[in-house]
């Protein structure tokens, strides 16, 4: 929950551009897909979305939707191997250029 100043300000930053009222729409139900708390289906989104801020977030999620569903679906997760992969990728940085 938003304290009043808080929204306020989204009230008048709202007034000012409305497009961004339907951006924040968009966001929370992009959201609430991701977490499995909406049973809308991704490509409603995707077209509603199309005439908005997020028009290019949008497309690009509509050009691989199959990996984004299945992100979204699959139990499976890179979690426990994200942090090998990022010790590798800092160590690559630290090294990079040092070698003879």
């Amino acid at each position: 929950m938003l304290d009043q100043q808080t929204e306020q300000f989204l009230g008048h930053l709202y007034d000012c551009a409305p497009e961004l009222l339907k951006a924040g729409d968009l966001a929370r139900r992009f959201a609430a897909l991701i977490r499995g708390d909406d049973d809308a289906s991704l490509e409603q989104w995707i077209e509603d979305a199309t005439d908005s801020e997020l028009a290019s977030l949008a497309a690009g999620i509509g050009r691989d939707i199959a990996a984004v569903r299945a992100a979204i679906t699959q139990p499976w997760s890179t979690s426990p191997v994200e942090r090998q992969i990022n010790r590798l990728k800092t160590i690559k940085r630290q090294m990079h250029g040092r070698s003879g």
